[in-house]
């Protein structure tokens, strides 16, 4: 497959390294198991179809023991394509996640935005009684586990800087060999599945052949189907990020053996 159709951004940006357990630990959670009470997923974003599709992924990766709940925020753009659309997005994550907890929804949250919004703050709120993943970070984690290179491949170079920087905050950036855009706007690829889906190929070939990736990552969550149907086409691990917080979400939660 030839490379076209993707571009480059390689910034560099500052943090050290930590392990995936060591990381898991401020992730909270009490190992009570998912259960019945399964898991709710918030869409930052307005767009309810999205929130279906990546509501379907995730019972998918879960499979059918656990039940998965699928929320979209009440205000905000349908798409997470620029800075200020995700900051926007944290404090309506916030109050969807609040209302989950209190009426005691879920035993773990997923924040379904690379980006992860209102992430902390939702965190915080829990109070280590529930999990809260967010998409963007367990993606990373996953796919730098045991200290394996990876690349991101995504649709929004508005984005470009605030990935580099959840990257840093992980203490990834030694692993990390640069981001590759596909060409486009987000919104004309994410209407054409086929385009999108090929766009997002190229890009990720960019990744392992011209930057030596051994891992990549698929960033957005509405790129979740793209990512699922790409996987076959590498020898590397594709990691797409609802998949991902559901194995967080599995590990986070799992009751311990013999309890």
């Amino acid at each position: 497959m030839p490379g076209r159709g993707a571009g480059r951004t390689n910034q560099g940006v500052g943090g050290t390294n930590q392990s995936l357990g060591q990381t898991n630990q401020g992730l909270g959670g009490t190992n009570q198991g998912v259960g019945g009470r399964g898991v709710v997923l918030i869409n930052p974003n307005t767009s309810v179809s999205t929130t279906a599709m990546m509501t379907a992924v995730a019972r998918r990766t879960l499979g059918p023991a656990v039940p998965v709940q699928g929320v979209t925020v009440e205000r905000g753009p349908r798409m997470l394509t620029e800075p200020a659309a995700l900051r926007a997005a944290a404090p309506e994550v916030v109050a969807a996640g609040r209302r989950a907890l209190a009426a005691g929804d879920g035993a773990a949250l997923i924040v379904a935005a690379f980006g992860d919004p209102g992430l902390d703050d939702l965190r915080a709120l829990a109070g280590g009684g529930v999990p809260v993943v967010g998409i963007g970070e367990a993606a990373l984690l996953e796919a730098s586990a045991g200290g394996t290179p990876f690349g991101i491949a995504t649709t929004t170079p508005l984005l470009a800087d605030s990935i580099a920087d959840q990257v840093a905050r992980l203490g990834l950036t030694h692993l990390f060999t640069g981001l590759r855009l596909t060409q486009g706007a987000p919104e004309k690829l994410a209407a054409r599945p086929e385009s999108l889906r090929e766009s997002l190929a190229l890009a990720g070939e960019r990744c392992v052949l011209r930057d030596g990736a051994r891992a990549i990552v698929i960033a957005g969550g509405p790129l979740s189907d793209a990512a699922e149907s790409l996987r076959p086409d590498f020898d590397v691990p594709l990691i797409a990020p609802i998949p991902a917080a559901c194995r967080l979400v599995t590990r986070l939660t799992a009751t311990p053996s013999g309890a």
